[in-house]
This record gives C-alpha cells, sequence and structure tokens, in this order.
C-alpha cells in the first residue's frame, strides 16, 4: 500500500484568527485483498486539513500559512538529525500560520493605542513668520483721516503651543476598554496559532515515520520477492516448478519493485513538506532522530476533558474576549448621546519680529451636548448590537465544536487502540502464512499462486498495521490539542503510559 500525503489550506473560521486541521489518508491497497483495513488517521481540530488533500492544489497549498514556513539559517552539506522537539521548536519560531499571528497581535496592540490617543493629551507646536498688507477700509469698513488707507507691509511672527485634553468622554472611555479586550482576544489567538503550528509540526513529522516505515516494508517485500523468484528459478532447474511459476514469481518482484519507488517517491515529498512547515532553508536534508512507537495512553474521564478544554483552549478565551469587546463597543455607541467635557489651551510668542514678540495664551473648557446627529447614534447602536450578537453565536458554536472535537478524538482513541492490536496479529499471522506457502511451494505441494497470495496479504497487513499506529498517534497528539495543551504536553500524549 502506497502511503500518500495530503495537503490543503482552509480558510479560517474567525475573521481574525482561526486554524487548520491535519490529517492523513492512506490510499488503498495495490494488492488484492477480500477487505481493506486501512484505515483514514481522522485529526480533531483546527489544522485537520493541514495534511489532508493533494500536493497538486497548489494554489490552496499557497494560501494556507500553516503549511508554509519562514525560512531561517544557512543550508548545510551534512543532514540534520531532526529530534521531534527540533521539529517543534523550529516550527513555533518559523511556521508562517504563527509568524502572522503574532504580525496580528501587533496591529491589535497600535488599535488599542488609537484608542487610548483619544483621552491622552495631545500637544503640537506651530511656528510661523509672514508679511502683511492690511487695506483698512476692507478690514473694518472706515477711512481714519491721517492713516495711509493700506498699512504695510510689517512682518508678523507667532511660535506656539497647543495642548487639548479630554476631560470625560464616555465613549471614548468605552472604545478604549474594547480594544483591550480586542488585545486580549489577538493575543489568545496567537497562543491558539501555536498550537495549531505543533499539531501541524507533528502531523507531518508522524507522517514522514509511516512513510519511513511504508520505504522500509516495500524494501522486506521486495527481498522476499527476489528470494521467491531465485526459488522458483531455482526449482524450475532442477525440474520441480513450472515456467509459468518462474513468470508469476517475475511479475511479483516487478510489483514490489514498482511499489518501494513509489514508497521513496512519498517519503521524498513528505519530508520536503515538513521542511517547509519548520522553516528549513530550502534543499537542507535531514534525518528524523524520533521514533515513535506504540504506546498505550490512559485518559481522564470524558466530561472533566470536556471542561478542561473549555478553561484550556486559547481560542475558546480569544472568542470570549471577543464578545466582551463587542460588548464594550456596544456601551461605546450608546455613549456617543452623552455630553463630554474638553479642556484647550495654547501658549506662545507673538511679534512683528522673533526680538520683539511676547507671550500670549489661551485656555477654554469647553461642553459638548450632542442633540441631534441625523440618526447616526442609532445607527452605530444596532451594528453594535448586531456585532454583539454574532460574536457570542461564534461562541456558542465553539462551545458546541470544542464538545464535538472531544468526544470524536475520545473514540477515535479507543477505536484506533483496538485497530492497532487486530493489525499487529494480522502481521504476524499472514508472516506465519509466508512461511508455511513458501515450506509447501519448497517440497512441490503447491505452486506458488498461494506463495504469491500470501506474500500479498502480508504486504497488506503491514500497510494496515502502519497506518493504524500513525492513527493512533495522531489521535494522541489530537487530543491534546482538543484540550487545549498541544504545546506543553504534545511529547507527554506521545509517549503514552
Amino acid at each position: 500500500m502506497r502511503l500518500l500525503i495530503w495537503a490543503i489550506a482552509m480558510v479560517l473560521g474567525a475573521p481574525l484568527y482561526g486554524g487548520l486541521i491535519a490529517s492523513a489518508q492512506y490510499s488503498t491497497p495495490a494488492t488484492p485483498a477480500p477487505y481493506n483495513p486501512i484505515a483514514l488517521a481522522e485529526v480533531t481540530g483546527t489544522p485537520r486539513t493541514a495534511v489532508q488533500s493533494g500536493q497538486s492544489n497548489y494554489q490552496t497549498l499557497s494560501q494556507n500559512p500553516y503549511l508554509g514556513g519562514v525560512p531561517a539559517g544557512k543550508l548545510g552539506a551534512t543532514p540534520l538529525e531532526l529530534s521531534l522537539e527540533d521539529a517543534v521548536a523550529l516550527g513555533l519560531k518559523q511556521n508562517l500560520g504563527g509568524v502572522l499571528a503574532s504580525d496580528v497581535v501587533a496591529d491589535a496592540r497600535g488599535e488599542r493605542w488609537q484608542a487610548l490617543s483619544e483621552l491622552l493629551p495631545n500637544v503640537v507646536t506651530d511656528t510661523g513668520f509672514g508679511v502683511h498688507q492690511i487695506a483698512l477700509k476692507a478690514q473694518i469698513g472706515l477711512s481714519i483721516p491721517g492713516v495711509p488707507p493700506i498699512v504695510g507691509p510689517f512682518g508678523y511672527f507667532d511660535s506656539r503651543a497647543y495642548l487639548t485634553q479630554s476631560v470625560f468622554d464616555w465613549t471614548s472611555i468605552e472604545r478604549a476598554r474594547s480594544s483591550q479586550a480586542q488585545v486580549k482576544a489577538a493575543e489568545f489567538s496567537a497562543k491558539d496559532a501555536r498550537e495549531m503550528v505543533v499539531l501541524v509540526i507533528v502531523s507531518n513529522y508522524l507522517l514522514v515515520l509511516a512513510d519511513q516505515s511504508e520505504v522500509e516494508s516495500a524494501t522486506s517485500q521486495r527481498d522476499t520477492a527476489k528470494a521467491l523468484f531465485q526459488q522458483a528459478s531455482d526449482q524450475k532447474t532442477a525440474g520441480l516448478a513450472s515456467a509459468v511459476d518462474v513468470l508469476r514469481s517475475q511479475v511479483q518482484l516487478q510489483s514490489r519493485e514498482q511499489k518501494l519507488i513509489a514508497a521513496r517517491n512519498s517519503l521524498a515529498k513528505q519530508k520536503i513538506a515538513l521542511a517547509r512547515t519548520m522553516g528549513l532553508p530550502a534543499g537542507q536534508q535531514f534525518n528524523l532522530a524520533t521514533h515513535v512507537p506504540y504506546q498505550e495512553l490512559t485518559t481522564s474521564s470524558l466530561d472533566e476533558a470536556i471542561q478542561s478544554a473549555y478553561k484550556a483552549r486559547a481560542d475558546f478565551q480569544s472568542q470570549a474576549n471577543r464578545v466582551r469587546s463587542a460588548e464594550l463597543a456596544g456601551k461605546a455607541a450608546s455613549a456617543e448621546r452623552y455630553p463630554s467635557i474638553g479642556a484647550e489651551t495654547d501658549y506662545g510668542l507673538s511679534g512683528v519680529n522673533p526680538g520683539s514678540s511676547h507671550g500670549t495664551v489661551d485656555a477654554a473648557a469647553t461642553l459638548r451636548v450632542p442633540i441631534f446627529q441625523g440618526g447616526r447614534v442609532h445607527g452605530d447602536v444596532l451594528r453594535a448590537e448586531a456585532s454583539l450578537t454574532e460574536e457570542k453565536q461564534r461562541l456558542e458554536d465553539l462551545r458546541a465544536r470544542i464538545d464535538q472535537e472531544v468526544r470524536d478524538v475520545y473514540l477515535d482513541l479507543e477505536a484506533d487502540g483496538q485497530q492497532v492490536s487486530v493489525e499487529n496479529s494480522a502481521v504476524k499471522l499472514a508472516t506465519q502464512t509466508l512461511e508455511q506457502s513458501r515450506d509447501r511451494f519448497s517440497s512441490g505441494v503447491t505452486d506458488n499462486i498461494e506463495v504469491v497470495q500470501a506474500q500479498d496479504a502480508l504486504a497488506i497487513a503491514t500497510d494496515a498495521y502502519i497506518a493504524s499506529l500513525y492513527s493512533y498517534n495522531m489521535a494522541k497528539i489530537s487530543l491534546a490539542r482538543a484540550t487545549g495543551v498541544a504545546e506543553s504536553q504534545y511529547s507527554e500524549y506521545l509517549k503514552g503510559n
């Protein structure tokens, strides 16, 4: 069975953040079998599509930030020995999805300062020097006897500092509080993005491990087919086998060669995909240093896991802060009806020139009372209420989705654990069957059709075991993601008990 690596981007659920989902699919076995035991490795959580659709969809791939990275470092001639911890650390620094999430936090903080500027003092300076000429009659409507009708030209100098300060503006206060909630939402979303990066990196790492197992299995099957071909050739020479047995063995050998070629190609492509998500320099070779065998994971109760997810999931906390921000934005819209108090003052030097200037000052307190604003406030309130309703609905939908994700991954964990046990037993039985079939063929009891069928059955069972082991390990890391602890506890979840 040939392992295919799938990848596609998904439009994120929320306008500010969302994420991806990571998963992988095995194609149906190329060899005949009475059943297809290859299981689909399903991953719950937002990175599901990180490894799900065909790599030929380059347009979608280019739109998915979690499948890309910002390359850093220099290309080395020596292959890197890359542990799972090293891969995750690189991804957290250089994965494009995580980098962009950090940029959005900076943008939210910028908006926060813009909102605060309405409450903080505003000081500007203005300095000017000009030449004036005045027509008295045009200016004051009178002609003064003995005074020329045109005065000037004369110079005029003015240098002044202006200060404005909001004393009380409830709208600006609520907007500043709303922007602070948006900053918290962005920070939680950035944390959630790191969780997704961990899931995507681990998913791709496990896929490379699965592909390596596929190559090892295909190599073993090729070697077995080569030995069977040699055995059939020797028996034909001894007069114990027919020419069709030799041809059948040769066809089987070529089939195994083809499978090995495909497995090596799939492994090479998946390593490129993993390197890109980590931000390795283009063309950098590496070897995986971490082996993830089957280890059973004991979990807490389902209800405890769901409640823990609500507390730990950063995307849930982010959405809760968006609801809070929308509530404050609604209060800010309503506060547009309230009076506001401000203060304005300026101080500067004025005169014909800088040498003859003298100080002047102006100060005033202003009271702004809205009377009628053409329905603008009513419109702002309606829009704020609609935004609040939308954010609350998103929060409730996310609550239900988290519940579903945790329940799904618990089902997957149980089923995949059982599947590993079944497929491991199937590999042992298929191995014994192949050994007995080879003995029967060597003894001349049967032709090599039985041997070829036994070899195909072993190939299918081996592929199924690789798929089930991958699925179980993915279920464990998916549980860490679903409960909001992927970044901090991914290694503990993969190690199991």
